[in-house]
């Protein structure tokens, strides 16, 4: 099971499509049912997926929320759906109320781009007021997906999402407070900290001094964590780099050249030199073989040297770049394939590589 690609696809269509959506209606079909579609339940089967589920309350009946789905005929998820542009902070009373009468453990109110979810931490079979998880799908990071996966069909198990939950809600108020106190400390923060390292009294000068000086602190312990951070990375690969040029050159360092293959080279240039320029002749020596080519270029192969074994080849390449081994017993032996040599030759003046 991969949610990133399919959550990546269903983000690309709400940013594509939302301008066009004008009703709640059509914001549950083009935006939450292929959502739930993504979490494995089957938006046509009845009996997972009930869309306008009965949850009437008290002695008000025909009370119905938007979908319902269903694990062995009993609802483990209520949804209430909203116009992706209306503001759901107006809409979870509503929710909290059919959340009571379903007997669910979890429920989500969206509006096809934002996502809440709701569980009962505070007082069993009441709906806590807060969301444990909350997300914008057009904005998910890679930790949000793997918590998002926990409600799929093939992972759902309630007990762990509700003991998972307890953490994700407070990490989530925590990280909101801290980031409250880094942008703007209250007097208590400041004086949790001027405590620790001023001596004298706490007066409310003071106080506004260290705001300031607590502020600065936070901020450059962070951007000192961030240059730490960026400077291990570029560490890292720095010496991924030095490593890859070491192995590089110890490929370079076991290519060795031998006489031998120089003097074919000289046979070849020979006979080469009868119909084009010896300037335009090279070689470059791999652990291989020994090739030989037009013009320095590696796409223009005019024959190879296999002379590290103890039988030697000469490889002649045809025009369609294929390589026959014509086998040597002396170095000289070149000179009988002086004709199929030419050839090649004959074949990049045909296709134009002057």
């Amino acid at each position: 099971m991969e949610l990133q690609n399919p959550l990546k696809s269903l983000s690309d269509k709400i940013n594509l499509l939302k301008d066009q959506i004008t009703t709640e209606e059509s914001t549950k079909h083009a935006f939450v049912l292929p959502f739930i579609n993504l979490l494995g339940y089957d938006t046509f089967n009845p009996t997972e997926v009930v869309p306008e589920f009965i949850a009437d309350i008290g002695l008000k009946k025909g009370e119905k929320v938007d979908y319902a789905i269903l694990q062995n005929e009993q609802p483990i998820l209520i949804i209430e759906c909203k116009h992706w542009e209306e503001n759901l902070n107006t809409h979870n009373s509503q929710l909290f109320r059919y959340f009571h009468t379903t007997k669910t453990r979890f429920a989500l109110l969206t509006n096809g781009v934002e996502y809440r979810f709701y569980t009962d931490l505070e007082e069993a079979n009441k709906m806590d007021e807060k969301p444990f998880l909350e997300f914008n799908i057009t904005k998910l990071k890679e930790h949000t997906i793997y918590e998002i996966a926990k409600f799929h069909k093939s992972n759902f198990d309630i007990e762990k999402i509700v003991n998972n939950a307890s953490s994700l809600k407070y990490t989530k108020e925590l990280k909101k407070l801290i980031d409250e106190e880094l942008v703007s400390p209250s007097n208590e923060f400041t004086r949790l900290f001027a405590g620790k390292v001023y001596s004298g009294r706490l007066t409310e000068k003071v106080i506004t001094e260290f705001t300031d000086l607590v502020h600065k602190g936070f901020n450059q312990i962070i951007s000192d964590k961030v240059n730490d951070r960026l400077n291990a990375a570029l560490n890292k690969e720095a010496e991924k780099q030095q490593k890859e040029t070491i192995e590089d050159e110890e490929k370079v360092s076991k290519i060795i050249t031998t006489e031998e293959e120089l003097e074919g080279f000289r046979i070849v240039v020979a006979i080469l030199s009868k119909k084009i320029p010896v300037s335009r002749i090279a070689y470059r020596d791999t652990q291989s073989y020994f090739g030989i080519l037009l013009d320095d270029n590696n796409r223009k192969p005019l024959c190879r040297l296999h002379f590290n074994s103890t039988k030697k080849h000469l490889g002649i390449i045809k025009s369609d770049k294929e390589e026959i081994k014509k086998t040597l017993q002396t170095v000289t032996d070149i000179y009988q394939f002086q004709s199929e040599l030419l050839e090649t030759i004959t074949y990049y003046e045909n296709t134009g590589s002057k």
